[in-house]
C-alpha cells in the first residue's frame, strides 16, 4: 500500500503537465481571439455604430505614456550611464576605452531602450488593465455591458490596445535618448571628452535599421502587454484573492513575453 503513491507519482506529473499544457494553449488562443476582435472594432466599428472613442483612447494615451515618462526617463539615463561605466571598465584592458561609443549607441537603439519601456509600462499598465477589468469582471459590470449592447472588448481593450501603439513608439524614443545622454554624460566624465563628439560619433554609428528595430519591437511589446494583461482580468475569479493572482500574473507573463519576444527578435534581426 505505502509503494502505490510512489508509483503514480510519474502519472500525477504527466497528468500536471499536461493540464498546464493545454491552459496554456486555451490562453493564447484566448489572447489571440482578444488581439483580433479589438483589431476588428478598431478598423470596422465606425462602420458598425460602434466606433472607438478618440477621448477614450486619449485619456488612455495619458494614463499609460505620459504618466509613464518620468519612470522610463530616469531608468533609461541609469541604464545608460551603467552600460557607459561597464564598457569602459572591460575595454580598458585592451585600450579601447573609446569603443563604448558604438557599443551604447547600437545596444540602446536595438535593445536596452524598448526593453526598458516595455518592462516599466508591463509593470505600470499590465497591472492597472487586469485589475482593472478584474475587477469588472468580478463584479458583473462586464455582463452588464454585454446586456446594455456594449461590447467589452471594444469597450475597455480597443481603446488601450491603440493607445499602446500609439505610446510605445514614443516611450521607447525616449528610452533611446536618455540612455544615449546618460552614456554620453558618464563618458564624457570617465574619458574627458565633449558630449557634442560623443553625440556625434554616436549618430555616425548608427543607421535606420538599428532604430527601426527597437521601433518594431516596441508595437509587439505593447501588443503583448494588452493581450496579456487583459486575458488575465478577464479570466480573473476568486474575489480580493484571486484579484491580486491575477494582476501579479499579468506582470510576470507580460514581462516574460517581453523578453521572450526581444529574444526571438535579436535572434532574427541583428546584423
Amino acid at each position: 500500500m505505502a509503494a502505490e503513491p510512489a508509483a503514480s507519482l510519474p502519472y500525477r506529473l504527466t497528468g500536471h503537465v499536461g493540464r498546464r499544457f493545454v491552459q496554456a494553449v486555451e490562453e493564447f488562443g484566448y489572447g489571440a481571439a482578444l488581439l483580433v476582435e479589438s483589431l476588428y472594432w478598431i478598423v470596422a466599428g465606425h462602420w458598425l455604430n460602434q466606433p472607438v472613442r478618440l477621448r477614450v483612447v486619449a485619456a488612455e494615451m495619458i494614463d499609460i505614456g505620459v504618466s509613464a515618462v518620468p519612470v522610463v526617463a530616469i531608468l533609461a539615463f541609469a541604464n545608460g550611464g551603467m552600460m557607459a561605466l561597464q564598457g569602459i571598465y572591460t575595454l580598458q584592458d585592451f585600450g579601447a576605452q573609446s569603443q563604448v561609443i558604438p557599443g551604447i549607441a547600437m545596444s540602446v537603439t536595438r535593445e536596452f531602450g524598448v526593453l526598458i519601456a516595455g518592462i516599466v509600462v508591463a509593470g505600470r499598465s499590465g497591472s492597472a488593465i487586469a485589475a482593472r477589468i478584474g475587477t469588472m469582471n468580478m463584479s458583473q459590470e462586464i455582463d452588464a455591458l454585454r446586456v446594455m449592447g456594449i461590447e467589452p472588448v471594444r469597450y475597455l481593450v480597443a481603446p488601450m490596445l491603440l493607445a499602446m501603439l500609439v505610446m510605445m513608439p514614443v516611450l521607447a524614443i525616449l528610452a533611446d535618448a536618455m540612455a544615449v545622454t546618460g552614456g554620453g554624460v558618464i563618458t564624457s566624465l570617465k574619458l574627458h571628452m565633449a558630449l557634442p563628439v560623443y553625440f556625434d560619433r554616436a549618430l555616425a554609428e548608427l543607421v535606420p535599421s538599428d532604430i527601426g528595430q527597437g521601433l518594431a519591437k516596441s508595437f509587439v511589446f505593447g501588443v503583448l502587454v494588452v493581450v496579456v494583461a487583459a486575458g488575465n482580468g478577464f479570466i480573473a475569479r476568486g474575489g480580493a484573492e484571486g484579484l491580486g493572482r491575477a494582476t501579479t500574473r499579468s506582470v510576470v507573463l507580460c514581462i516574460a513575453a517581453i523578453v521572450v519576444a526581444d529574444m526571438i527578435f535579436t535572434l532574427f534581426l541583428s546584423r
